[in-house]
This record gives structure tokens, sequence and C-alpha cells, in this order.
């Protein structure tokens, strides 16, 4: 079944200070295909969301439909600050809204679509800081953490993009560039000249599950020189696409029953393992993936007898690298 296209996470977050201009950009949100000839078309569409009570037309932020580009559609002054926060006593306000994603261009007030993720906004009751006034993180990574969940099978795509739009827009006296810290034969690839960073080839659950890498900035003002490091994860999402297997090839077990056996004695054990699905909770949906049967004609063999099936989380270990997966046994 063809999913269509995904965000690879789940939410972001930004600062916006009060008079910032219109047309400053924020931050640039990405999409990944789940088929090659997908294009990916982004939109808003909700009001603000305040507080779970309050929402607010949306008159400030707009995204390039074609990009993913979040940006300032008109500016944030002190009288708009007050009205979206709770009071106006308050140095920051946060509000939150949905970006939408669609394969297609989004029919007017069309946003019925699943696919969305969120963006929380701290509004801040100040204008920006001096670019000198900021740390190396500042300049480089915002506040969330540089995490991803990349779907197994799925075509490569650009996922993520190091440099800060904003920081970018508003400190052009200062050069700062990254890289992008890897083991060889590692499946991403950092481009110098965008900052964009792109999954390059489908990845596969079964072989590795999580990728850890290291994003590292570099920030250069005069012959000043200042580094900072910070983890970059990629977390191999699963796609139910290998089936089970048995450790030694037979899908039966023969049980011989002695003459005088106390009830809750076990006759016979039959074990599979899974490498694809770890246990799903409840636990219930993990019971019913696999039944084990009494093959018999005997009414009395079915009423003596039971299988009984429990299941744990296991490792697997291909390349070296730990991957989940489930061990049933009958």
């Amino acid at each position: 079944v063809a999913l269509g296209l995904y965000f690879p996470r789940k939410e972001y977050l930004e600062n916006v200070y009060i008079d910032e201009p219109a047309g400053m950009p924020l931050l640039r949100i990405h999409a990944l295909k789940d088929s090659h000839d997908e294009v990916a078309h982004f939109h808003l569409c909700q009001n603000l969301i305040i507080s779970r009570a309050r929402s607010h037309e949306n008159n400030w932020f707009q995204i390039k439909e074609k990009t993913g580009l979040l940006y300032l559609s008109k500016s944030l002054d002190r009288e708009d600050f007050n009205m979206l926060s709770v009071g106006n006593w308050m140095p920051l306000s946060k509000v939150m809204l949905y970006v939408f994603l669609s394969s297609h261009p989004f029919q007017e007030k069309e946003c019925d679509s699943a696919t969305r993720t969120t963006v929380f906004l701290s509004l801040i009751n100040a204008t920006a800081p001096a670019c000198s006034s900021l740390t190396a993180r500042q300049l480089c990574f915002t506040e969330m953490d540089l995490s991803f969940h990349i779907k197994e099978n799925k075509p490569p795509g650009t996922f993520h993009q190091l440099q800060l739009p904003s920081v970018h827009h508003l400190c052009q006296n200062l050069s700062i560039s990254y890289k992008l810290l890897a083991a060889e034969g590692i499946p991403f690839r950092y481009n110098e000249n965008t900052t964009s960073v792109r999954v390059t080839q489908r990845l596969d659950r079964e072989e590795r599950e999580r990728y850890e890498l290291i994003a590292k900035c570099t920030v250069r003002e005069g012959f000043r020189e200042m580094q900072v490091e910070v983890p970059f994860l990629v977390n191999v999402l699963d796609e139910d696409d290998s089936p089970p297997f048995l450790p030694n090839g037979t899908d039966t077990a023969d049980a011989v029953v002695e003459f005088n056996r106390k009830e809750g004695t076990v006759l016979a054990t039959l074990t599979v393992y899974d490498a694809d699905t770890t246990p799903i909770y409840p636990l219930e949906s993990s019971r019913k993936k696999y039944t084990g049967t009494i093959i018999t004609d005997d009414p009395w063999i079915s009423e003596t007898f039971r299988v009984e099936h429990i299941f744990d989380e296991i490792h697997f270990s291909p390349n070296g690298s730990q991957v989940r997966g489930t061990r049933h046994e009958y």
C-alpha cells in the first residue's frame, strides 16, 4: 500500500522575535517520497493555536508551497504579541501551527490531509539579539534535537538543511560552515553548497535500525573561530516486508504424551523468529499476528490440550549492528 509523502520529523521548533521584517525566513521543512514520481506541496491551513482552548487567525506566517520554507508574511509587533500571548507581562508566548503535505497542489481550504507535522513557535517579547551576542550553539543549531525518522524501502531524498535560514538572513558578516561526520559507507550525503543532508539509497531496517552521526559547525568572525558538535540521529522505520523464520526450518512439532502427566506439563515447543517487527502493545495485537494450532480430528485432544503463545523482544546482529525483533514460543 502506498502511503504517500511523509515528514521525517514529527515536530519543528523555532523562535520568532518582535519586529522581525516581513519576508524573514524562519525554518525549512522537508518531505520524503513514497514513490519516485511524487512531488511535495506544503500548506499552512489552520489557525494559530495559542493554548488548548484558544486559536487565532494566522496573519503572520506563510509557507512556500514547493520548497517548504516557512517565513514571516507580516512583521509581528508588540500589539500582535500582546494579542497572541496570555497577557502582556509574559516574556514568551508559544503558538502552534500545522503544516500539511500533499502530492498535488492544495485546493482552497483543503485541510483534511492526514499527513501533517507540528511547528511550535516561541514568540519572544524582545527584538532579535545581535549576532555578536549569540553563542556558536545558537548560531549553528536550533533547540531541536537533530533526530529523524526515515522509512525503509523508500526512494532517496533530502530530509534536512543544517544552515538556519533566520541566522543566515540576519548574520551575513559571519562565516558559518558545517560538516557531517560519519563512518565510511554510511548512506547519507552532505552538500556544502546547499547545507542539505540527503539519504542516498533505500534503507533496510532488518540490516540497520539506527544511524548515529555528528553534525559539526564552525563559526568564523574575523580571526575568531568557534566550533560546536551535536549528535545527528536517523531511525529507520519498519515496513512489514520480511517473513518470519524458523531456526531449524520446521514449522511443526510432534508431542509424545506419557501416562499420568500433570495439568500444565509442557509436551512440545516450537520457536518462530520475526526480525521484522517488535512486540506491539497492546500485546493482544502481537498475539493475533501468529496463531498456534493443534492439528487433529479428535475432539478429546482439542479439549485436553492447548497451545500457549509467549513472545519477547530479542536482538539480531546483522553486520554488527543491533536490530530488534521478536521471538515467539509455542
